[in-house]
This record gives structure tokens, C-alpha cells and sequence, in this order.
């Protein structure tokens, strides 16, 4: 066999079959694509990444089913909660008024067995506690109607429950801060040097107007002499001295102390003896009067209470008569220690008016 028969028979065994014909019924196998010997890196990590991603997102929505089960949980649990409180204030609410209901059938029970006067109706009571409280209102007082706009323009609800106008000028004016400015700050509206002249009697606790008057003057007369005392110890200029301190904390702490009979004087609940004595000492200073203004001091400072003089205590049993020295101490004035300090400011204010406004008798002036 010659070389070229040789390598014809070796390619026909090498190479390729050819497929055979394509037939009229024979159709291409769309659903199973031949798979690709081999992948790039890039299309490893598209792979990765889109089964990253589909990962997240899965994982993303079971959170926020949870999440959303779990607010589910917690409105239910607070509706519940709600409903609960509405129905147990809804029954304290009834056994309240069931209770208030029953107490006032026993009180009229009692007052028609006592043969006294029937109670007036709750409605009545409030009308005259609000005509009550609409008589402490100045003459000057700022109109209802301006308080609720300047209520508003601060962001203050206009009216609260149950407020009245009196209340609600008293909340107008705590949350504007608009009080009168001086030594003394108060809410209670000045009056003019010729208007502070008091008088006596004291009026009676009916008569509202008349009393709130009568605050505003007692207010007013000493913001005035603590204002003066200001500028005369500015004008003296000894700040440095040791008499210039003692000036200057005598009046601080004389202010301090005055600021409890300022808030009596705001709300009108003053003791009626000690109102009365502070009327005498002032009108009596107003009319330069200071030894008698003095007296008015003392007697309401001391008053008729016993001060033993000696001993009064020897060994460890006491006499038979001491308890006698303590009886008319007992609700002294001079006991409580807050209306001490004011009146001792009060005879401070006494010192200086009689050297700022003298009296044309020597004799009345205080030693």
C-alpha cells in the first residue's frame, strides 16, 4: 500500500461525522439549552450577587411581617388597656356620684331632723362663688375679651375648665408676667400717691371691692416707701462703709420679707386682727404720726401676753402659777415666724418714713 492510500483511510477514520438530514416532523428542543463548559468571573459574581440580593430582600420582608405582627400585638393591647381604664373610670365616676348622692340625702335627712335651712342647689353655689370671685376684680382690670386674644397670641388655651375671669386674669397675668415692677413685684395694680391715704374701719369681708381696694393702697403705699428708701441710700453713695451695709442688707432683707404679705395681700386672706393693726400703723404714718404708728407696732407685737420677769424656773418641778405666763401666748401673732419677719419690716419702713417725711411735731417722733 502506497503512502497516500495510508493517510486518505487514516483522515476518513478521524474526522467529524456529518448529522444526518433535517426532517419535515423534527423540531428544535427549545426547553433544554446545551449548558456552557465552562463561566467567566463576571458572571460568577452577577450570580452572586443576584442571590445576595434575593437573600436581603427576603430576610427585609420576614422583618417587616414581624414587625408588623408585633404592632399589631401592641394596638390591640393598648385598645384593650383603654377600654379597661374607660370602663373603670366610667365606674368610679358612677359610684362617686352614687356616694355624693347619698351624702347629701343624709345631710338634708339631718338639717330637716336639726330644723335647719336647706342646702341650695350646686348650680346656685357656683353662681355666687363667681360673682364672688368677679368682685376681686380691679376697676382697671384689662378686658375679658383682650385677655383671651393675648391668651392666644402666647399659645395659652383661652379658658380652662371651670376658669373664671377673675382665674383666668390671675393665670393671664402669671404666665405674661406681667406684674407691676418695683421693690416689690405684685399683680396687684397701683394706685396714685393721693389715693393711698387709708381709712378705717377695716372693711368687712363681704364687701370685696372695698377690701381689694384697701390691699391695693397698703401695697402700693409700701412699694413707695421701700422705693424711697432705695434712692436715698443711691444717693448717700457709702456702699464701702460698714453702716452702708448694714443699710443696704437691712433693706434686702427687709423686701425678702415683705414679699408673704404682698401674696396675703394678692389673695385677700390676711387675718382680720393683724389687717386691722397694719391699717392703724400706716394711716397713723401716713398722717406723720409715728409714735402712735409705733404704739400700733407694740400692741400688735406684744400685745397683752405675759413676759415673766425674774426666775421663773428653780430646780426641776414648776410653780404652781407659771402656766398662767404662757396662756396668752398661745397663737401670738409674734409665733409664726413669717408674719414676725414682715412686721419687723413694717417698723423698718416706720424708721425711714420719719426721716424722709417728718412730722411737724417733734414729739412724734420715735425714740
Amino acid at each position: 500500500m502506497d503512502f497516500a492510500s495510508l493517510m486518505a483511510k487514516t483522515l476518513s477514520k478521524t474526522s467529524t461525522p456529518t448529522p444526518p438530514p433535517a426532517t419535515k416532523d423534527a423540531k428544535p428542543d427549545a426547553k433544554s439549552p446545551t449548558p456552557p463548559k465552562f463561566l467567566s468571573r463576571r458572571e460568577l459574581e452577577e450570580q452572586r450577587k443576584a442571590a445576595y440580593l434575593a437573600e436581603q430582600k427576603r430576610l427585609e420582608e420576614e422583618r417587616q411581617a414581624k414587625a408588623a405582627a408585633k404592632r399589631k400585638r401592641e394596638e390591640d393591647a393598648a385598645e384593650e388597656a383603654k377600654a379597661r381604664e374607660e370602663k373603670r373610670r366610667r365606674l368610679a365616676e358612677e359610684s362617686r356620684k352614687r356616694k355624693e348622692e347619698r351624702e347629701a340625702e343624709e345631710e338634708r335627712a339631718r338639717r330637716k331632723r336639726l330644723g335647719l335651712p336647706e342646702l341650695l342647689p350646686e348650680n346656685e353655689n357656683k353662681q355666687e362663688t363667681k360673682a364672688d370671685e368677679e368682685d376681686e376684680l380691679d376697676d382697671d382690670a384689662p378686658d375679658d375679651e383682650e385677655v383671651k386674644t393675648q391668651l392666644r397670641a402666647v399659645g395659652e388655651p383661652i379658658t380652662l375648665y371651670g376658669e373664671t375671669r377673675a382665674t383666668r386674669l390671675r393665670r393671664f397675668l402669671r404666665v405674661t408676667g406681667k406684674v407691676v415692677e418695683g421693690p416689690i413685684a405684685t399683680s396687684l395694680m397701683p394706685v396714685e400717691e393721693k389715693d393711698m391715704k387709708v381709712s378705717e374701719p377695716v372693711p368687712k369681708p363681704e364687701d370685696k371691692k372695698a377690701r381689694r381696694w384697701l390691699f391695693r393702697q397698703l401695697a402700693s403705699y409700701f412699694n413707695m416707701v421701700l422705693r424711697e428708701w432705695e434712692r436715698a441710700l443711691a444717693k448717700e453713695g457709702h456702699h464701702d462703709t460698714s453702716a452702708g451695709k448694714q443699710a443696704i442688707s437691712s433693706l434686702l432683707s427687709s423686701k425678702e420679707s415683705m414679699k408673704p404679705l404682698f401674696r396675703k395681700f394678692e389673695k385677700g386672706d390676711m387675718d382680720e386682727s393683724v389687717l386691722k393693726a397694719i391699717v392703724e400703723i400706716v394711716k397713723a404714718a401716713q398722717e406723720r404720726r409715728y409714735v402712735d404708728a409705733n404704739d400700733g407696732y407694740l400692741r400688735l407685737s406684744i400685745g397683752k401676753a405675759a413676759w415673766p420677769i425674774g426666775v421663773t424656773m428653780v430646780g426641776i418641778h414648776e410653780r404652781s402659777a407659771r402656766e398662767k405666763l404662757h396662756n396668752g401666748e398661745k397663737g401670738h401673732v409674734m409665733g409664726d415666724e413669717v408674719t414676725r419677719k414682715y412686721l419687723q419690716s413694717i417698723k423698718r419702713c416706720l424708721t425711714f418714713a420719719q426721716v424722709r417725711w417728718p412730722p411737724e411735731d417733734v414729739r412724734q417722733l420715735m425714740g
